[in-house]
């Protein structure tokens, strides 16, 4: 990837490695998601698969195998449950053990969070119910369903004037349900407030 004047043979090299690992995955259809999505973790960096010590494709690609059973879901949490699911070392019987560990602490973390944004959703409605105008309603939407929201981010999603934005951002600041994150006077994100 990274040789401009060998890269015609470099791609024929990654499109060895990936049919090797897809070949491999195909082989699994047998096992659960779960146990699959893990293989395909591990198996990625020994393919030869994406850049020395990066995580990122390799996780991605088994949080996407490990919610293709059908369940309804896109994505599996990996990352919400700490690091331990995605260590690379040990035998495989540890490997899946910790894998699973991690799936499960997961899974209750991104339980809780949704949990959390549900129950202020209900405090920010019976808080803003004196508000008017459609910009409060999208707003809350907006923090109902992103972690960290800008002013320019505010303003794109709910296609509302910044003047709007920022006087409304100010105003459930006030009210105390979302909080500036940054401590910056520019470029400044929030989020709902515990």
């Amino acid at each position: 990837r990274r040789d401009p004047e060998n890269i015609e043979d470099s791609a024929e090299r990654l499109k060895d490695r990936a049919g090797g690992w897809l070949e491999v995955m195909t082989a699994s259809t047998d096992l659960h998601p779960i146990t699959r999505a893990c293989m395909g973790f591990h198996l990625w960096s020994l393919a030869g698969l994406g850049q020395h010590g990066d995580q990122i494709e390799s996780a991605d690609t088994a949080s996407r195998i490990a919610a293709s059973d059908g369940s309804g879901a896109i994505f599996a949490p990996l990352a919400m449950g700490g690091a331990g699911g995605l260590r690379v070392s040990g035998s495989p019987a540890e490997r899946l053990a910790r894998w699973l560990d991690g799936m499960n602490s997961a899974i209750l973390t991104a339980m809780r969070t949704l949990d959390d944004i549900e129950a202020w959703t209900g405090r920010a409605e019976n808080v803003m119910a004196q508000l008017s105008g459609r910009t409060p309603v999208a707003l809350r939407e907006t923090f109902s369903q992103w972690p960290l929201v800008s002013a320019p981010m505010a303003e794109a999603v709910t296609g509302a004037s910044r003047a709007a934005v920022q006087r409304n951002l100010t105003w459930l600041e006030a009210s105390g349900l979302i909080r500036e994150v940054t401590g910056q006077g520019r470029y400044r994100m929030w989020c709902i407030a515990d």
